[in-house]
């Protein structure tokens, strides 16, 4: 591995709007460093059922101020990447499973990133229900993507056993929540407001 260009994974679930951030604010980072990302769907839902259950008691029995705060900081973070998010009024949580599937498929034709970016566009920009297969048949489409080989893709087996191992293995690896990064294999950031010491870390 050279040490001037360090591997760089990310591991990540478009149903979360600091994911989205995340996903954004890496890019012309890796770039920077001419470093090329290695892309990890997977389902944030299942690390926070076997591994950080804590998300849902916050859920449950959420602290006024701190909700109001984190909304402000989340518009403040958008307004810095220069990308639109809107808290989605229809659903929240969401169940991401097919437009994560979606995402591994899109990867193997090596449009993930174009295909991702819709997802997070559709679902935090324009609050569209990514679960539905009409809206992810539009995402493919605009990302150069066959519609039905991608909803075929969705149900394959080994795209389901990739997602899954995906979060198993963040989960092995002491992640806990999206977005999650590693530089050089086993060094760890969580979160979005990371890209400062993921950038120390690609200089080091």
């Amino acid at each position: 591995m050279s040490q001037t260009a360090p591997e760089l994974e990310c591991f990540f679930d478009c149903s979360s709007p600091w994911t989205y951030l995340g996903f954004h604010n890496i890019q012309p980072l890796a770039a920077e460093f001419g470093v090329e990302i290695s892309w990890r769907p997977i389902l944030v839902g299942g690390l926070f059922n076997t591994i950080n259950p804590s998300v849902y008691a916050g859920r449950e029995n959420p602290v006024p101020a701190k909700q109001s705060y984190t909304h402000k900081d989340l518009q403040d973070w958008a307004r810095h990447a220069g990308i639109t998010i809107r808290w989605p009024m229809t659903i929240f949580p969401i169940n991401s499973v097919k437009a994560m599937r979606g995402c591994i498929a899109a990867g193997r034709q090596g449009k993930l990133v174009p295909y991702a970016t819709r997802v997070f566009e559709a679902y935090w920009g324009h609050d569209r229900d990514i679960t539905q297969e009409d809206v992810l048949a539009e995402i493919a489409a605009a990302s150069g993507l066959d519609p039905d080989q991608m909803a075929a893709a969705m149900a394959a087996d080994d795209i389901k056993t990739e997602l899954r191992e995906n979060t198993e293995e963040l989960a092995k690896r002491g992640g806990y929540g999206s977005p999650t990064f590693f530089v050089g294999g086993d060094d760890m950031y969580f979160g979005n407001d990371r890209m400062p010491l993921i950038k120390a870390a690609l200089t080091a």
